[in-house]
C-alpha cells in the first residue's frame, strides 16, 4: 500500500509523530477514593501520646541540668512532672492500642528497624528511671541513686522525644513522610519549648534562667524547622495550612512566639507572666502535635496529596533523564 492509498487518519499519525492521540488521564484515584488507608488512630490518644512523651523526655532533661546546678526546687519539680507525663502518655498509648496486653507483646522482640519497637522499648526503659527520680527527689532519700537514675532518664529523654517523629514520618502518610527529614527536629524542639513552660509554671522565678534561654531557642527552633519541612512538601504543604490543622498550627505560632517573648522579656520579674509564658508553651506545642496529626490525616484521605506530588516527581525524573540523554549526544 502506498502513502497515497493509506486512510486519512493514519497519515495524520505519521504527521504528528510524537503527540498522542488520547489526552492526558487526571484523575487522582479510582472514583476519588483515598488512594492509601488513613491512619486509625485516635487523635486525642496518638497526638496527646506524642505531646506527653515529648514533654516527659525533655523535662528529664533539664531536670538533670537543675540537678547538676543546685536548683533543687526545679529539678524536683521536672522529675515529678516527666514521672506524670510519661504516665499518661503510656496510658494514652494503651488505650489506642485497646488492650494494655498489646503493648506487652511488642516487647517480645527488639526489631531495630521499626519504630514502635524501638520506642516501645524506650518507654519501658525511661519510665523506671523517671520513676527513681522523682521519688528519691520527692522523698530526699537516696540520693546517689536518685542522681544515677536522674542521669539515665536525661539520655534517654532525647531519643523519648524525637522517636514519635520518626514513627509517624515511617508511614505512607504524604504530610509525614515528605518531611521526614524536618519532623525530627520539630517534635524535639516542641518537646523543649514545653518542657520549659513547664519548669516556668512549677518553678520559682530565680531558678528559670535556664528554662527561659531554652524556650526562646526552641520556639525559634520549631517555627523555623516547620518552615523547612511546608517548602520540602510543595502542595502538600496546604494540609498545614487549611482547615483544622492549619488553624491549629497558626495558633501554635502565636503562642509560641507570645510564650517565649513574655519568658525572655518580664519571666524573671513576673511569677505572674512567667506562670502565664509557660502555659502558652504548653499550649503552643500541643497545637504543633495535634495539628500536625490533622493534616497527616487530611493528607491521607485526599488522593490529590498522594497522586501528584509522585507525579511530578516522576516527571522531573522523566526531564533530568532527558537532559542527561541531551547533554552526552551533545
Amino acid at each position: 500500500m502506498t502513502a497515497s492509498e493509506r486512510p486519512p487518519d493514519t497519515r495524520r499519525r505519521k504527521r504528528v509523530g510524537e503527540e498522542p492521540m488520547v489526552p492526558r488521564a487526571t484523575f487522582d484515584s479510582y472514583y476519588g477514593r483515598p488512594v492509601i488507608k488513613a491512619p486509625g488512630w485516635s487523635a486525642r490518644d496518638i497526638a496527646g501520646y506524642f505531646f506527653l512523651g515529648g514533654l516527659a523526655g525533655a523535662g528529664s532533661v533539664l531536670a538533670a541540668g537543675a540537678h547538676l546546678t543546685g536548683r533543687r526546687t526545679t529539678a524536683t519539680a521536672m522529675k515529678v512532672s516527666s514521672l506524670a507525663t510519661i504516665t499518661l502518655s503510656a496510658a494514652a498509648l494503651v488505650n489506642d492500642l485497646g488492650r494494655p496486653e498489646r503493648f506487652l507483646n511488642m516487647l517480645r522482640v527488639v526489631k531495630p528497624t521499626s519504630p514502635m519497637s524501638m520506642g516501645s522499648w524506650l518507654i519501658s526503659a525511661y519510665a523506671p528511671c523517671a520513676g527513681a527520680a522523682a521519688l528519691c527527689a520527692a522523698t530526699g532519700r537516696l540520693p546517689r541513686a536518685g542522681a544515677a537514675a536522674t542521669g539515665a532518664a536525661a539520655v534517654l529523654g532525647p531519643p523519648l522525644a524525637a522517636y514519635t517523629a520518626v514513627l509517624a514520618a515511617d508511614t505512607a502518610v504524604p504530610a509525614w513522610h515528605g518531611a521526614h527529614r524536618e519532623l525530627p527536629y520539630v517534635f524535639v524542639a516542641s518537646a523543649t519549648a514545653a518542657a520549659s513552660g513547664m519548669a516556668l509554671v512549677l518553678a520559682p522565678a530565680h531558678e528559670t534562667g535556664p528554662a527561659r534561654c531554652a524556650a526562646v531557642l526552641a520556639a525559634a527552633g520549631e517555627i523555623s524547622a516547620m518552615a523547612a519541612a511546608e517548602r520540602r512538601l510543595g502542595m502538600v504543604a496546604e494540609t498545614y495550612r487549611e482547615g483544622r490543622a492549619g488553624r491549629l498550627m497558626r495558633a501554635s505560632r502565636v503562642l509560641m512566639t507570645a510564650g517565649a517573648a513574655g519568658a525572655a522579656l518580664y519571666g524573671r520579674r513576673s511569677r505572674t507572666v512567667a506562670v502565664g509564658s509557660g502555659a502558652m508553651l504548653l499550649a503552643g506545642s500541643a497545637c504543633t502535635r495535634f495539628g500536625i496529626f490533622a493534616a497527616g490525616i487530611a493528607s491521607a484521605e485526599d488522593p490529590a496529596y498522594t497522586v501528584r506530588p509522585q507525579r511530578a516527581a516522576k516527571d522531573r525524573e522523566a526531564l533530568r533523564g532527558a537532559a542527561v540523554v541531551h547533554d552526552g549526544e551533545g
